[in-house]
């Protein structure tokens, strides 16, 4: 491996300098690329020496470019496989929005072999210039890592630069800085749900009471059926949900496909709202909904959002007018932080949540599970315990 320099003049007569980057691929093939700077051609070389040593690298000339790694990726997301389902409509077109609105028009035609962390930089500040918020421009960095991460797994590229830079801040410490989940802002207080669980009245005490103490998605709320649910034995089944168009599907992914148990408290809740949709004349058994709309269908997230939690937030004096303080995601992080106070570790947390990962785990509700200083306490208790 081997920077050289090369000197020219262009047919005007104009000098031109370039450096040249020489090396071989694990394969024994000989490749080069050419540079501006000899600082650029000798930080290329070192990723690259570092790649070939592990079997890994992908040469420029064989690179598929952004574009083709972004239609690889939404065509792969679309059709799903074994492991994870088809992704939702929803989430498909923010995926594809961050594309064509600013990752391909800014670096679609650029290699990903040649992606650098200046080119994650450079979108961030041309994102900046035409006024994109700081939350859109970090979602629009993610999207592109996740194209960059699917593309790894495939074989068609050697690095993910965005990865790569995430992982870099972390060794900094700027995780310090992250915002964790605030009990009053992001997760109401035991004071604002005993206020809604009173306040709540009908379908909305029961859905209330179900997200609460089962944790489901709002998704999984609007797809469970009678048919899922064992009041008996207190346990249900998420098979299916709902996306934002009502359409039915499965479940996010492997890991969604769950059972939840619950307590008593659920069970009343639960059939009170079947005997009311029994009076109703609505679907109450076999295929039919828990909570559905007034034609016994899905119920729009919409109508949970406008219809049931603004009016109720308002009623129990947590919002002051009918636009919510809290979605029905906040009830999830209630949820999970009620399974962290009671005391269960972050592996059954992350089957209850349905976590794809442990690390989604730690990401979201790690603050919340109990620290050092608590487990020391709790060791002093033991040896007070034995010892007296």
């Amino acid at each position: 491996m081997s920077v050289r320099k090369r000197e020219w003049k262009t047919a005007k007569g104009e000098a031109r300098v370039a450096w040249t980057a020489d090396y071989f691929d694990q394969a024994g093939k000989r490749h080069q690329m050419r540079f501006k700077t000899k600082k650029l051609a000798e930080a290329f070389l070192v990723e690259a020496k570092h790649e070939v040593s592990r079997g890994i690298h992908t040469p420029a000339s064989t690179s598929l470019t952004v574009a083709q790694a972004a239609s690889a990726w939404i065509e792969e997301l679309e059709r799903g496989d074994e492991h994870h389902a088809p992704l939702e409509r929803s989430t498909l077109r923010e995926y594809r929005r961050h594309l064509d609105q600013h990752i391909l028009p800014f670096t679609g035609k650029t290699k990903i072999a040649e992606l650098t962390p200046g080119t994650i930089a450079a979108l961030r500040a041309e994102m900046h210039k035409k006024g994109c918020s700081l939350n859109l421009t970090g979602r629009v960095v993610s999207s592109l890592g996740g194209l960059l991460s699917a593309a790894v797994v495939a074989g068609t590229a050697s690095r993910n630069i965005v990865h790569e830079i995430n992982m870099r801040k972390k060794k900094r410490g700027s995780t310090r800085h992250e915002k964790h989940l605030e009990v009053g802002t992001d997760i109401p207080t035991k004071d604002e749900i005993r206020a809604m669980l009173t306040a709540a009245q009908g379908q909305a005490h029961a859905l209330l009471v179900t997200a609460i103490f089962t944790g489901l998605r709002a998704s999984e709320l609007r797809g469970l059926r009678w048919a899922d649910v064992d009041l008996d034995n207190k346990v249900l089944e998420v098979r299916q949900r709902a996306d934002r168009w009502n359409q039915i599907g499965s479940p996010k992914s492997s890991a969604s496909r769950r059972e939840v148990p619950f307590g008593q408290m659920v069970v009343n809740a639960l059939r009170q709202q079947r005997d009311d949709l029994a009076a109703q004349h609505l679907p109450s058994i076999g295929s039919g909904y828990v909570f559905p709309n007034g034609n016994g269908k899905v119920m729009a997230l919409g109508s949970i959002h406008y219809r049931i939690l603004g009016p109720l937030q308002q009623a129990a004096g947590v919002s002051a007018d009918s636009r919510p303080k809290y979605s029905m995601h906040s009830f999830r992080h209630v949820a999970a932080s009620l399974f962290i106070e009671q005391g269960l570790g972050p592996k059954r947390v992350q089957a209850l949540m349905g976590h794809s990962t442990i690390q989604m785990t730690y990401d979201t509700y790690g603050h919340l599970f109990p620290s050092k200083t608590d487990d020391q306490a709790a060791m002093q208790q033991i040896e007070s315990r034995l010892l007296g």
